[in-house]
C-alpha cells in the first residue's frame, strides 16, 4: 500500500478526554476512517503512514463516521505516536 491509498483510508485522528486514558493504559489510538475501510486495510494504512506495527483493530460506526480503535504493541509506542501527532 502506498501513502496516497493509506491517506484515503485514514482520514484523521479522533481525540476526546475519554481517549487519553486509552492511549496511556491500553496503548490504543482512535482514528476516523473511510466508511468502506476494512480492519486489514486500516492496519496496513497505519503501518504505512506511521511505520509502526498494529496488534489489533476494532471499528465502530457512529453518526459522525467510522472510527477505528488501533492497538499497538505497547502503551509507550501509542504514547509516542500520539505525542508526535499532537494528540497528547
Amino acid at each position: 500500500m502506498n501513502t496516497e491509498e493509506a491517506s484515503r483510508i485514514i482520514l484523521g485522528t479522533h481525540s476526546t478526554e475519554k481517549l487519553f486514558p486509552m492511549v496511556e493504559s491500553e496503548g490504543k489510538i482512535c482514528f476516523m476512517v473511510g466508511r468502506s475501510a476494512t480492519k486489514k486495510e486500516i492496519a496496513d494504512a497505519v503501518k504505512t503512514l506511521y511505520e509502526t506495527d498494529v496488534i489489533r483493530v476494532n471499528t465502530a460506526r457512529t453518526p459522525a463516521g467510522k472510527k477505528a480503535f488501533v492497538k499497538f504493541k505497547d502503551a509507550e509506542t501509542a504514547r509516542d505516536l500520539a505525542a508526535n501527532m499532537g494528540i497528547l
